[in-house]
C-alpha cells in the first residue's frame, strides 16, 4: 500500500520551484509549509517526509540510497508509530513513500544493498532481506542461541553481511543501564569480550573473524574493498586507540591512527566514497583544536584539515565527488562546548582548513536526535534529521543558495 496522502501536493527535489518564503525554521512546529528557505541561512530546506509519526534518516555511515525503477532515486528510513517501526523508502524526486516491511516491535540494521536491490535487517535473533521492487521477503540467517549478535554492514560486493557479537554479561549491562551516559563507562571498564563475524547474504553461514577483550564497535566494510572491514575499540576517546581494519581472507588486524599526545581523540570515522580513505573526527588534544583527517588506507600517510569549535560536529560525512565534507553541528555541552555550533554545515577544504558555510540553523533542534548528515547521490543536497517540528523527520537542505 501507498502513503497516498502524500502524493497530493509534490514537488520535485531535483527541480522543484523555489521556495519564497524566508522562515526561521524551527520557529513553529509544525511549520508552515513543507519547504522554506532558512532566513539566516538563504538555503533552501524540504521536508522530505510526513508528518504522521516518527521518521528517521540512517547512521551517517550507513548509506541509503539506490536507483529505483525508471531511474529514480529512493532513500530508505525507518517510519515508527503506535503500531510499531517499519522500512519505508522515498522517491527523492516526487516523494512518494511506499512501505517496504510490516510492522515490527524492534527492528534494526539498516543495510542497502543497491546492486541486489534488496534491503537487509534484523528483528531478534532473524535477519531479513526485502526486495525494494517486488517486497519479497526471505529469512537470510538465524543467529544461534550461543551466538546472538546484530548485523551492522555489508560487503563491496554484497556476499557478506558483518557486525559484533557482545556476551549476554554486556547485554545485562545495557538492559540495566539504557542511557548512554550510564551503560558507556560499564561496559568499557567490564573488558568483557566481543566478537566480529561475518554472515553470507545468501544465509550459507556465520563466519567468526576476531575476538578481543574490548569494546568492539561501528563496524563497517569498505565500499570498495570486499575483504576489508573497519571497526573501533569503543569506550572513552581518550582512553582508547579508536580505528583498526581487519582483512576478512587473511583476518591481519591494522591500527589505523596511532596517538601523538596526551588526551588526543579521535573517532566517528567513515570510508571515502572510493575507498581509498578513513576519514576521522580528531581534537589535539580534546576539546581544544579540532580537525577532520584522512589516513590512506595503503600508505597510512595523513591529511588533517582545521576548523573552528562552532564548526565542529557530532558526525562528518564526505561528498561523492570527494570535493567537499558536511556536519551536522554540535551543542554547547558536547565535546567542543561550542556556543554557537548547532548549524548544518558545508566544509569546502582550503589548504590544510576548512571553509564552512552555514546551510541550515538548527538552534531549534534538540541534539539528543543526532542529525546524521549524507550527501543525497547527485551531490546537490544534504539530507539529516531533525525534531524541530516535534517528532523526528528527515529534511534536505539544497547545497546551492537559494535565488534571492
Amino acid at each position: 500500500m501507498k502513503t497516498t496522502a502524500l502524493v497530493t501536493a509534490l514537488t520535485l527535489l531535483s527541480a522543484a520551484a523555489p521556495a519564497q518564503t524566508r522562515l526561521v525554521t524551527g520557529s513553529q512546529s509544525p511549520m508552515p509549509a513543507a519547504e522554506w528557505i532558512d532566513q539566516d541561512t538563504g538555503h533552501r530546506v524540504v521536508r522530505l517526509t510526513p508528518l504522521d509519526g516518527n521518521n528517521n534518516s540512517f547512521y551517517f555511515h550507513n548509506r541509503p540510497f539506490l536507483t529505483g525503477k525508471g531511474g529514480a532515486e529512493r532513500m530508505v528510513f525507518y517510519h515508527s508509530d503506535a503500531r510499531g517501526k517499519q522500512l519505508r523508502t522515498l522517491d527523492l524526486k516526487t516523494r512518494e513513500v511506499v512501505p517496504l516491511t510490516r510492522y515490527f516491535k524492534q527492528v534494526g540494521g539498516e543495510i542497502v544493498a543497491p546492486r541486489r536491490r534488496e534491503v537487509f535487517y534484523q528483528t531478534g535473533d532473524s535477519v531479513y532481506a526485502t526486495h525494494v521492487d517486488t517486497r519479497r521477503t526471505r529469512l537470510v540467517f538465524v543467529f544461534p542461541p550461543d551466538f546472538r549478535a546484530n548485523i551492522t554492514t555489508l560487503n563491496a560486493d554484497e556476499t557478506q553481511l558483518g557486525g559484533a557479537w557482545s556476551s549476554d554479561a554486556e547485554k545485562e549491562i545495557s538492559r540495566q543501564y539504557p542511557e548512554k551516559k550510564d551503560y558507556f563507562r560499564r561496559i568499557y571498564d567490564s573488558k568483557l569480550p566481543r566478537t566480529l563475524f561475518t554472515v553470507s547474504t545468501q544465509g550459507a553461514g556465520l563466519t567468526k573473524l576476531f575476538t578481543d577483550s574490548a569494546w568492539l564497535n561501528h563496524v563497517q566494510f569498505s565500499p570498495t574493498d570486499p575483504r576489508l572491514l573497519m571497526f573501533c575499540h569503543e569506550g572513552p576517546w581518550e582512553l582508547v586507540d579508536r580505528i583498526w581494519t581487519i582483512d576478512t581472507k587473511t583476518k591481519q588486524v591494522k591500527k589505523v591512527h596511532q596517538r601523538t599526545m596526551d588526551r588526543e581523540i579521535f573517532g566517528h570515522e567513515w570510508f571515502s566514497a572510493d575507498g581509498k580513505t578513513i576519514y576521522f573526527d580528531h581534537q589535539r588534544p580534546r576539546g581544544a583544536t579540532f580537525f577532520v583527517t584522512g589516513t590512506d588506507v595503503k600508505t597510512g600517510k595523513e591529511k588533517s584539515y582545521e576548523l573552528s569549535r562552532d564548526e565542529w560536529s557530532v558526525h562528518y560525512t564526505s561528498a561523492p565527488d570527494q570535493q567537499t565534507f558536511a556536519g551536522d553541528g554540535g551543542y554547547p555541552s558536547s565535546v567542543a562546548h561550542s556556543p554557537n555550533g548547532q548549524w548544518i554545515y558545508l566544509f569546502r577544504p582550503s589548504g590544510s582548513t576548512f571553509v564552512a558555510e552555514k546551510l541550515v540553523n538548527l538552534a531549534k533542534h534538540n541534539y539528543h536526535l543526532e542529525p546524521n548528515v549524507h550527501y543525497s547521490p547527485d551531490g546537490k543536497w544534504l539530507i539529516f534529521r531533525a525534531n524541530f517540528e516535534g517528532e523526528s523527520q528527515v529534511y534536505a537542505v539544497e547545497i546551492a543558495k537559494a535565488a534571492s
